[in-house]
């Protein structure tokens, strides 16, 4: 196991995490929860910074399920805020990427994953791509 040492707090502030609004009960879900622009495919320091930015509604995230062709190596499982958070893979490549986030006892989330090399024009459409937006730590606002 490894030990993800917490974000600093000044970087705390640039998550870029965006958020869609759930769909009221009975209806069709989303093909994805929101969508995620890490810094870098390092997996082990950029994961704490996104659950740590995460709603409270969502529980606690407990595994994490991503493309490994996208990330550098990474453990199979890792320390975040005390929590133990186990890393799976998968070699099955979706267009477009994402990282499933798995709450047992609160759901699970899908959230596109914005190339960290992308520009702020391409991440820009990715990210708009993902429907109405609740929470903005992007730019601080949020869209309806």
């Amino acid at each position: 196991m490894t030990l993800a040492p917490p974000p600093p707090l000044s970087s705390m502030s640039t998550l870029r995490l965006r958020l869609v609004s759930q769909p009221a009960t009975g209806h069709m879900a989303r093909p994805v929860d929101g969508a995620w622009w890490p810094h870098s495919p390092d997996l082990a320091s950029e994961l704490p910074r996104l659950l740590g930015g995460l709603p409270p509604a969502w529980g606690q995230v407990t595994s994490v399920l991503v493309d490994e062709a996208v990330w550098s190596p990474f453990p199979g499982r890792l320390l975040v805020a005390n929590q133990v958070v186990r890393l799976r893979r998968t070699t099955t490549q979706r267009s477009p990427t994402t990282v499933c986030l798995l709450a047992p006892g609160s759901g699970r989330w899908d959230l596109l994953v914005v190339p960290p090399a992308a520009t702020d024009a391409e991440a820009g459409r990715l990210i708009r791509s993902t429907a109405t937006v609740v929470k903005d730590s992007v730019g601080g606002v949020a869209v309806r």
